[in-house]
């Protein structure tokens, strides 16, 4: 099983790659080069839900004594 800090930590490490493609945006002009960094955003946004939910899972399972 995976532990609550492990998802954690994933998560964080993700949160960082999000906000340097944020900046990647911010920073570009370009539409096509936008709508691939919005997209790497949207799989990162999905990444880090899926990271949290582990996390919650984990937690949970935890506090029950599991």
């Amino acid at each position: 099983m995976v532990s609550a800090n492990d998802s954690l930590g994933r998560a964080e490490e993700l949160l960082a790659r999000l906000e340097a493609q944020r900046e990647k945006l911010e920073a570009t002009d370009d539409p096509d080069q936008a709508i691939e960094v919005l997209q790497e955003l949207a799989d990162l946004a999905r990444q880090i839900e899926v990271e949290l939910q582990a996390a919650r899972r984990a937690a949970e399972a935890d506090a029950s004594g599991t």
